[in-house]
């Protein structure tokens, strides 16, 4: 394009589909990839790349001291998300491989794999088929800063890198205890997982090397090498306290490798405020406005401007204001969307509410481009509504807005003379909610990346909700 010409009207199907799509998440993806791998023919490089379509699968590391539990929330990860489980011990023990040979014939003698050896295991099973389509999970590899320099220089990237911790003397308990099942390779412990089975308790085996001077030894070696290790690891490793029940653990593992990390790719936000009458929609979207530049939509305030500025929506309007009535889908939709299509929105993005209030209206907007890339339910209970509704009172006299709980009169005098809104009234109130919550599973339903939020806490607490909402990747929904 011409800059001269700028600003340039970019037609809003163009940032959506780059959106939509992660196209330039993908372009980034596929430039590092040339970078590390530098091939003689890029061209074929970037369509192999393209062709394997792995982007997006786990590639997960696990790191930890001695009985942290990073096996087990490994094997529950790689069932969970049905990738494939990588450890020393199934790498060298790779049927096929002559690589796998070799290590095994060194482990039998030195109990070691060398660390060059190791790699190349690493990089030969990545490359088969489970790995590239399913996605993969290090179990405590890498184990020394050499290892992770060596495992970064053949261009093997994780997306995530979970780092579990927990007290020295809480690790030399459990290690102590720990016992395996020799058929399944499930670890129980005496004292927090015994099995109830039997048969699967007279089978179970003592490991080697679990002594308490052994695991202090272990742990010593551990924190020499897990700070050195972690500065390769800046932006996408999470510490999580694994001195707590394995379920959380896993629960948290499971939430932090569903997170997408934050991109560097232009976006633009088109926001969607859904929840009940006092939900708190209107000072939120004031408050994005504010802060990122949104442009506020409440389609109310819409049909009330264009009656008030006496315009051809405003005359079709006009007849159903007089008479109480609901204005006409169509026509909502027409005022609606000449205004989302108007530059400043295109622009800066913008943040709705009132509209769409059911799966029709929603079903509707989309066919016309206008999607939402973040949409937010606002969850209040009725007693929360009903207490921040009722009480609201207007001065004839001043119009000023009073709240007879958070804003009172300061006079009696002034208390004596206010009025109460009919909209506020208990029986309206109660009518809204009860018709917001009949159409809200469709529309939960509809808008299937949409968040749910407390509305019913302080307003910057929902605002920082929303924020984090908008600014970070949406999360990954595995089944």
């Amino acid at each position: 394009m011409d800059a001269t010409t700028a600003p340039h009207r970019v037609p809003p199907e163009m940032p959506e589909y780059g959106e939509r799509n992660h196209i330039f998440e993908l372009m980034q993806v596929m430039l590092e990839q040339l970078l590390i791998y530098q091939p003689k023919d890029p061209l074929s490089f970037m369509i192999d790349h393209l062709q394997r379509n792995n982007d997006n699968v786990p590639k997960i590391v696990i790191l930890g001291p001695p009985a942290s539990g990073k096996t087990t929330i490994a094997m529950w990860l790689c069932k969970h998300l049905n990738s494939s489980l990588l450890t020393v011990e199934n790498l060298i023990t790779k049927d096929s491989s002559t690589l796998a040979t070799e290590a095994t014939s060194h482990y039998q003698k030195y109990k070691t794999v060398p660390n060059s050896l190791l790699v190349r295991l690493i990089q030969e099973r990545l490359n088969d088929e489970d790995c590239i389509k399913r996605g993969w999970i290090l179990d405590g590899i890498p184990e020394t800063r050499e290892q992770a320099l060596m495992v970064q220089t053949l261009g093997i990237t994780p997306r995530h890198v979970i780092l579990l911790s927990a007290p020295d003397t809480v690790l030399i308990e459990r290690n102590v205890g720990k016992r395996i099942d020799p058929q399944t390779g499930e670890i129980y412990h005496t004292t927090f997982d015994w099995p109830s089975d039997s048969d699967i308790q007279n089978r179970l085996v003592t490991p080697e090397g679990i002594s308490e001077l052994e695991t202090a030894r272990k742990l010593l070696e551990y924190h020499r090498n897990i700070v050195k290790i972690m500065p390769s690891y800046p932006k996408i490793l999470k510490v999580i306290s694994s001195d707590q029940p394995c379920v959380d653990v896993f629960y948290q593992a499971l939430t932090y490798v569903q997170t997408n990390h934050r991109s560097n790719a232009p976006f633009t936000p088109r926001v969607l405020l859904c929840g009940p009458v006092g939900s708190g929609k209107s000072l939120q979207a004031a408050l994005l406005s504010q802060k990122y530049g949104l442009i506020n939509v409440c389609c109310g305030q819409l049909l009330k401007e264009a009656v008030a500025e006496k315009s051809g929506f405003g005359n079709l309007i006009q007849p159903f204001f007089e008479k109480e009535m609901a204005v006409p889908d169509n026509i909502v939709l027409k005022v609606l969307t000449h205004r989302l299509s108007q530059q400043d929105c295109i622009q800066k993005g913008w943040v709705l509410h009132g509209y769409p209030r059911d799966l029709d209206q929603a079903q509707l907007l989309e066919k016309l481009a206008y999607k939402p890339n973040r949409v937010f339910f606002l969850n209040v209970p009725l007693d929360s509504v009903l207490e921040r509704l009722t009480l609201r009172r207007t001065d004839p006299v001043t119009g000023e807005r009073y709240h007879l709980m958070y804003k009172p009169p300061p006079t009696m005098e002034i208390q004596e003379r206010l009025l109460q809104n009919p909209k506020d009234a208990e029986e309206q109130i109660k009518l809204k909610m009860d018709l917001f919550y009949r159409n809200s599973a469709e529309l939960e339903g509809f808008y299937t990346h949409a968040l749910t939020i407390n509305g019913d806490q302080d307003p910057y607490t929902v605002f920082e909700y929303l924020e984090s909402g908008i600014i970070n990747p949406l999360p990954q929904k595995v089944p």
